[in-house]
């Protein structure tokens, strides 16, 4: 299969193109960029010295990468509103898209114009969209031709705690999730904010109480619930390149730990990207980064009440590019590991 990336000089842009430089059955075919047309993938990524060395960055064209014959399934690594844009002519062309962007994470265009700011860009295609966070979402999405990939924050929380809601273990109200990402999550931007200066040995809180992908967050979870579910999320900037880690208190009532931990079995067994510890084990970015894997393990606070649940992932690989890869793997019907195991 041949696969393209439209905007590939992102950080997440960056590891799509090594993971698919590397696939075993995909076959990387054009990468563009408006920043680093012209120039050698290799040297701006030099990592792939010597393995595309032939390969430039093009110039990013909806236009020329629809009209290319020899492209299966393009991966979208642009802004919300750009992406739409390009998706819209992309998929005409009977191509398959794989979008990071928020354009389709959102089916109600009302809250996606809430939360950023301007009108839904494509209605119309919105509507033959999929979101797809393959651990939860169910079976059938295979079929369409645009798909939208899960933010970074959102997997970290929606893995953990969709199944538990959809089993009715735990409580729909009062839930709290506070997440640490690190400085690669705010991409690539010449911003005094995120210079070392101002982001080593520090961490402090933003985007409270309406983070952007809280929309994301609320609608999955609602379809979890079977009904509106509002929580309080808090995301953190940490001082550390990559990763994300996420805790999350919400209310057990009668359940039980052991409960909690077959619900997630029976969901998560054959699922080779999540990991579920033990309850006396708290998950960590370090042993996370650089995998597709999410770590979760919870305990049950008798003197609150709550069930106290931890996730950590890598937010580039499963937060983003990683996650991009393995709904390609499993939209083509191949092991949805492929490319992704690394040692």
């Amino acid at each position: 299969m041949n696969a393209a990336i439209v905007g590939a000089s992102g950080y997440g842009g960056e590891i799509l193109v090594k993971l698919l430089a590397a696939h075993p059955k995909a076959n990387l075919v054009s990468v563009t960029s408006r920043s680093q047309a012209g120039r050698k993938v290799s040297e701006v990524i030099p990592e792939l010295r010597g393995v595309l060395d032939d390969m430039v960055f093009d110039v990013s064209d909806a236009q020329a990468i629809a009209a290319r014959v020899d492209l299966d399934c393009v991966f979208l690594a642009l802004p919300h509103g750009a992406a739409a844009e390009y998706a819209r002519v992309i998929v005409e062309a009977g191509k398959q898209v794989i979008d990071f962007s928020a354009d389709f994470r959102i089916s109600d265009p009302a809250i996606y114009e809430d939360y950023y700011g301007q009108p839904h860009p494509d209605v119309e295609l919105l509507q033959d969209a999929q979101y797809v966070l393959p651990e939860i979402t169910e079976d059938g999405w295979q079929s369409k031709k645009l798909f939208a990939c899960p933010g970074c924050y959102p997997t970290s929380i929606l893995t953990p705690l969709f199944p538990l809601l959809k089993a009715g273990i735990v409580g729909k109200q009062h839930i709290v999730a506070n997440s640490f990402s690190g400085i690669s999550g705010a991409g690539k931007q010449a911003n005094e904010a995120f210079s070392y200066c101002e982001v080593n040995e520090s961490a402090k809180a933003y985007g409270i109480p309406k983070h952007r992908h809280l929309s994301e967050i609320e609608e999955q979870l609602g379809m979890a619930g079977q009904g509106e579910v509002i929580i309080q999320f808090n995301p953190h900037l940490a001082p550390m390149n990559r990763g994300i880690v996420t805790t999350i208190t919400v209310p057990a009532g009668d359940s039980t730990i052991e409960q909690l931990y077959e619900v997630w079995e029976a969901a998560y067994a054959n699922r080779p990207f999540v990991y579920i510890l033990p309850p006396d084990t708290r998950p960590e970015t370090k042993y996370t980064v650089g995998t597709n894997r999410v770590d979760i393990s919870a305990i049950k606070d008798s003197r609150t009440g709550n069930f106290v649940i931890t996730s950590a992932e890598d937010n580039l690989m499963k937060g983003l590019a990683g996650q991009a890869i393995q709904i390609m793997n499993l939209w083509q019907g191949w092991d949805e590991t492929e490319g992704l195991i690394h040692v």
